[in-house]
């Protein structure tokens, strides 16, 4: 079937959806972290605190999109999925800045993370279900500019309650959550749920042709939920996904370090904070605005995206932008103050834009259309496994190489992604949907 173009304010009510997930991703990237320290974890064991996020992403995203692709609803195929991720969400967000202790933090961030997995894997097969070819690079860019417009508020709302709305400054600490963090994930909770019901009422679904409604309806439930179509579905995943996964996975290892030590290194380097004292939540609360301040470029320079890959395509833009995103990373040490460190941001925001649209628009055309579903989440696997290795291992390096300084592990996240620049090089691009490949390293195509 030859999908038809999609207008501009169509693409954008199927993509609005991803506002609301940006709130539950950038509150708990720019929180996650300082709650653990407002609870009393130890720098050491922060990554490990954060394995929560990649290992539910493992099987969640697979088993969402396989789910999906063998459904038909009155809602759709996908709507379901994201609605109820949405709802789940919310009420994880909810609880979160009311955790009492560090292993009941850690343990809801399990529950948070899979439900916004859950919430987010159909919408990117979303975008690949509703669009022809050509608007791919379109559709994941505007995606791109919802993430960003979200995860720059999100990030800033605990320093906006302080700095905007009057709330008093509290140190936090001692197994108290400061009410700023308390009341942004409040508010990031509504935001979830509202964004989400926009697109789930706004955009409708391809419906499946009579065959193959006849065999959803005829097929039996599995009791496996798919796991062993899945695992015999990595021997065949086409090329171009094993390429994108080695540049996902050292782009990914780079942002995981970015967002487990930032905050510790500001603390540290920039506002020498002692625990408990109030320059530690002025700390965090910067942190949050500069992870505010790379999301809104993000927003921004997915209007760039949007003009500029059809001159460069998504290939040779997405080179250019990991590699300044590995410039800012490594150039955090480099700041002197906390305004400074906007800089490395507005860097890292560039590459941030990227990474969310870019791979995906290189991936989508090279994928079969009735296993959409299950293998952008099986993509989805080379985002957690790097996160997975890094959990596992950051905090054994830091300690052991890296001499405790959460500096020097921004340093290395920088190197990972710059490495990433470089294998992008090497992914092969097609002239259309099915053709045969070109030659290593051309920039043309889709």
């Amino acid at each position: 079937m030859q999908k038809p173009r999609l207008s501009f304010w169509q693409i954008w009510n199927m993509s609005f959806g991803f506002l609301g997930i940006q709130f539950g991703w950038g509150l708990q990237m720019a929180n996650m972290s300082a709650i653990y320290g407002y609870l009393g974890a130890n720098p050491d064991k922060l990554a490990l605190l954060w394995l929560a996020a990649p290992v539910t992403g493992v099987l969640i995203q697979p088993l969402i999109g396989q789910t999906s692709d063998r459904c038909w609803t009155r809602l759709g195929r996908r709507r379901p999925f994201i609605l109820g991720g949405a709802v789940l969400a919310s009420l994880a967000l909810l609880l979160m800045p009311n955790c009492p202790s560090v292993w009941m933090a850690a343990g809801l961030l399990w529950v948070l993370d899979g439900t916004i997995n859950a919430s987010m894997q159909p919408f990117r097969a979303l975008v690949a279900d509703n669009l022809p070819e050509e608007q791919n690079a379109s559709g994941f860019a505007i995606q791109s500019l919802f993430i960003g417009l979200g995860g720059t508020i999100a990030s800033a709302l605990p320093w906006m309650m302080t700095n905007w709305f009057g709330l008093a400054a509290d140190a936090g600490g001692n197994g108290h959550i400061p009410q700023s963090v308390k009341l942004s994930f409040y508010i990031g909770a509504v935001a979830f749920m509202g964004a989400v019901l926009w697109t789930v009422f706004s955009t409708k679904e391809y419906p499946p042709s009579d065959a193959e409604l006849k065999e959803i309806r005829a097929r039996k439930f599995d009791w496996t939920l798919g796991l062993g179509d899945i695992f015999a579905l990595v021997f065949h995943l086409p090329r171009r996904m094993w390429e994108l996964g080695l540049v996902q996975f050292f782009t990914w290892i780079g942002m995981f370090a970015m967002w487990v030590y930032f905050s510790p290194a500001v603390a540290k380097n920039i506002f020498h904070a002692a625990p408990g004292s109030p320059e530690l939540e002025a700390s965090g609360a910067w942190s949050g605005f500069c992870f505010a301040a790379y999301n809104a470029v993000c927003f921004l320079f997915s209007f760039v995206l949007l003009w500029g890959t059809r001159f460069t395509g998504p290939k040779l833009m997405h080179v250019l932008c990991l590699t300044v995103g590995a410039l800012g990373l490594a150039s955090v040490p480099l700041m002197a103050d906390k305004h400074q460190l906007l800089l490395s941001m507005t860097a890292v925001g560039i590459a941030w834009a990227s990474i969310l649209s870019m791979p995906y628009a290189m991936l989508a055309p090279a994928l079969p259309k009735e296993k959409v579903g299950v293998m952008m989440g099986m993509f989805n696997l080379f985002i957690v496994l790097p996160q997975i290795a890094a959990s596992s291992l950051l905090g054994y390096i830091l300690k052991t190489f890296l001499h405790s300084e959460p500096m020097n592990a921004l340093v290395l996240g920088g190197a990972s992604m710059g490495l990433a620049a470089l294998l992008t090089l090497l992914v092969v691009t097609f002239k259309a949907t099915g053709a045969e490949p070109l030659k290593v390293g051309s920039s043309s195509g889709h």
